[in-house]
């Protein structure tokens, strides 16, 4: 099965796809890190456009492949990117959830983006202002919405799982 935790920067998603990756011993890929290494590790210096998010589909579908739980943590700004993911669970034949991370109180949300520290080495995080200048096209489809000013990290979690749990059982019903 494949979990894409999605949503804008300061919401969550690393802290909440990190726990459950490691609550349930899946593979985890992050954009960011694929991204950042590909911009400043190959030294390319310039715009790798849709490269990371590439990059990650083809990790993620030789996970499901081998039948890993794969955990995917990426903004998903836009619609193709949302589809991508969804296009690699088609392909592979597996089921995914798409949890998308908010949070609905702003001055937190600011608190968390101007405070937290780079788990990346020579990553650099956007400021609030970049964060609130980011283009973050609304959701049309169907997703598990966690909002991270209401829930804490090991609620997320517990949200998150209790979805899956409902998607596994009507899985099981079927057969």
């Amino acid at each position: 099965m494949l979990i894409i935790v999605s949503g804008l920067p300061g919401t969550g998603k690393t802290t909440i796809g990190k726990a459950l990756a490691a609550k349930r011993s899946a593979t985890y890929i992050r954009v960011d890190e694929i991204e950042h290494t590909l911009v400043h590790n190959a030294d390319t210096g310039c715009d790798i456009g849709p490269a990371g998010y590439l990059v990650a589909f083809a990790i993620a579908s030789s996970n499901l492949k081998l039948g890993n739980l794969v955990i995917a943590d990426s903004v998903n700004p836009v619609p193709e990117s949302r589809q991508g993911w969804r296009d690699v669970a088609q392909k592979v034949g597996v089921t995914f959830l798409e949890a998308e991370m908010i949070c609905s109180d702003e001055d937190e949300h600011r608190r968390r983006v101007e405070t937290r520290a780079a788990d990346i080495a020579g990553f650099e995080l956007p400021s609030w202002a970049a964060v609130k200048a980011r283009e973050y096209v609304p959701w049309t489809t169907d997703r598990l919405v966690v909002d991270t000013a209401l829930l804490s990290a090991s609620d997320a979690v517990d949200a998150i799982e209790a979805r899956l749990n409902a998607i596994i059982r009507s899985s099981a019903s079927e057969l």
